[in-house]
């Protein structure tokens, strides 16, 4: 049995997961355009562990989600996370935040592409098939109606990057999944679970998030 603590802060949506074996257990989420990271993280860590009936010391590992996303966000997560496996002498995992959101939506054939927003027209993104394999790996690009013309299948659209580009990718090839906005530990569960299971750890001591670009300050 593996009782993981999973922790999302990479955008809006503050998320925090208890999972056993991969199954969540207990979910605590928010996401406001205020990024309430630094005061609700610690309190949605107590309550998923009260509302499991678990304490610190049933953990096996704690997960947290490494980006690309907030500068801000992603310090307030790895911090918290890093400060949890010292203490406890844990593991520490890590989860792509893009992998997360893509295993937000379930299709049978073209490619996924969620998309974190950068600012402006830019966004966060990464190419996925349908068995959530990662085509291409994770770029901050700047996205114009001529943008995945080498693309000729069906196009899955997720995150809050996509959201803000639906006038300008207008190609009926893509599809636009506007209920999934933001990454959650939800989806990160069963990936973390799938790390823990072949050691795949991060050394805490060195560990950082992955920030893809230099500090930009949350809108």
């Amino acid at each position: 049995m593996a009782i993981i603590l999973n922790i999302e802060t990479a955008t809006k949506n503050c998320s925090v997961s208890l999972a056993e074996n991969g199954k969540t257990i207990a979910l605590k989420e928010i996401a406001t355009e205020q990024f309430s990271h630094a005061e609700k993280l610690h309190v949605f860590i107590e309550e998923v562990l009260n509302e499991a009936q678990r304490t610190f010391k049933d953990l096996d590992a704690v997960a947290v989600s490494k980006g690309p996303g907030s500068y801000t966000g992603l310090r307030i997560g790895v911090s918290t996370a890093k400060g949890l496996c010292y203490a406890l002498n844990l593991p520490l995992i890590a989860v792509d935040t893009l992998e997360i959101l893509a295993n937000a939506v379930t299709v049978t054939s073209g490619v996924i592409i969620p998309m974190i927003d950068a600012r402006r027209m830019e966004v966060f993104s990464a190419v996925f098939d349908a068995e959530k394999k990662k085509l291409r790996e994770t770029q901050a690009e700047i996205i114009d109606e001529n943008s995945y013309q080498e693309i000729s299948e069906t196009i899955h659209l997720i995150g809050d990057g996509a959201q803000k580009l639906q006038a300008t990718l207008t190609d009926p090839k893509f599809v636009f999944h506007s209920n999934v906005v933001y990454p959650s530990t939800k989806e990160m569960s069963i990936l973390s679970f799938e790390k823990y299971k072949i050691s795949d750890f991060e050394n805490v001591a060195y560990f950082e998030p992955y920030y893809l670009k230099d500090f930009v300050l949350n809108k």
